[in-house]
């Protein structure tokens, strides 16, 4: 038997469905109003008419948040493929995609979001002054089906389905470590000499990608007495002499402190990949952005891979 949505669907009304998405999407009818600009009471309220329109109770409110309940998820599916419609008729009817103006919201890993992107972002801003550009630099999967963002760079090669995609670098990382952390502890000629050191790695339960677990492949044997879920907090724990880090080349070069250990050795080669919905790519001001972000990986593909010691700047 099939879970359907009362026929009283059909005479709701879309605002309030957007509030709706916004609570189940930020689990919090406090922070949903600061992204609408409504008052609290406001979406509170509009919650309640809209829980009374549909005859089931869609969140369990508790000191936590907004928690959707079984009716609440069956709405949200539907709710998402509108939103996802009116996306689309927005594009190709009303010529959305044409305008090289409005917001685009990329997704991107926390490392090449905050120090290669950020920056580069600055000159596609200065290009087209009239696309906003919303960066969310997350040590995290950015998830395009919800709607988090128009476009996001994965460090996994995505599976085949809704989505397009393409293959924007390689990039190279290499073990680090400060000259007195070295100068300081046994000499490592081998990866075997590494059991010796301390490490300082990701939380392996919490990290978003297996791609990220680099430390099982390299110092199975090290102990590692740091672990963070931020390779930001990785870099400045290394920069600190507090052990050995796994990081981006395009990372370490803004640390003039860190050197590399058992380079071509300990080195691991890893991937980004741009994804977009196919209906968002489509729009004029995201495949700008996609275009752009293509332009400036291929340009720098030496730097992301150790090779070139500069960026190249496409303005």
């Amino acid at each position: 038997m099939q879970n359907k949505i009362p026929s009283q669907a059909a005479q709701l009304n879309w605002d309030n469905l957007r509030i709706f998405l916004a609570v189940a999407r930020s689990q919090s009818a406090l922070e949903a109003a600061a992204q609408l600009g409504m008052d609290h009471s406001t979406v509170s309220r509009r919650l309640h008419r809209l829980e009374k329109e549909i005859g089931s109770k869609l969140f369990d409110r508790n000191p936590h948040g907004h928690l959707l309940t079984s009716a609440g998820h069956r709405l949200l599916e539907h709710v998402e493929r509108i939103e996802g419609t009116l996306a689309q008729i927005d594009s190709e009817i009303g010529g959305g995609d044409q305008v090289l103006t409005g917001q685009v919201r990329l997704g991107a890993t926390e490392g090449f979001g905050s120090y290669f992107l950020a920056p580069h972002l600055a000159h596609f801003c200065a290009r087209h002054p009239a696309i906003t550009v919303e960066l969310l630099a997350v040590p995290r999967f950015v998830n395009l089906s919800k709607r988090e963002a128009d476009l996001a760079i994965s460090v996994e090669r995505p599976q085949t389905g809704s989505h397009v995609f393409c293959k924007l670098s390689d990039y190279r990382l290499q073990m680090y470590a400060t000259v007195e952390y070295l100068e300081a502890h046994p000499p490592i000629c081998s990866l075997e000499d590494l059991a010796g050191h301390s490490m300082i790695g990701y939380v392996d339960e919490l990290s978003f990608s297996a791609e990220l677990r680099y430390l099982q492949q390299l110092a199975p044997a090290a102990p590692v007495p740091l672990r963070s879920t931020s390779i930001v907090a990785q870099l400045f724990a290394a920069r600190r002499g507090q052990g050995l880090a796994v990081l981006p080349c395009f990372l370490a070069a803004t640390a003039p402190e860190l050197v590399p250990v058992l380079p071509g050795i300990a080195d691991v080669i890893r991937s980004f990949w741009l994804i977009a919905p196919k209906e968002r790519q489509e729009v004029a001001r995201v495949r700008a952005l996609w275009d752009y972000l293509r332009q400036v990986s291929e340009s720098n593909r030496e730097f992301l891979m150790g090779v070139g010691r500069e960026i190249v700047w496409n303005r």
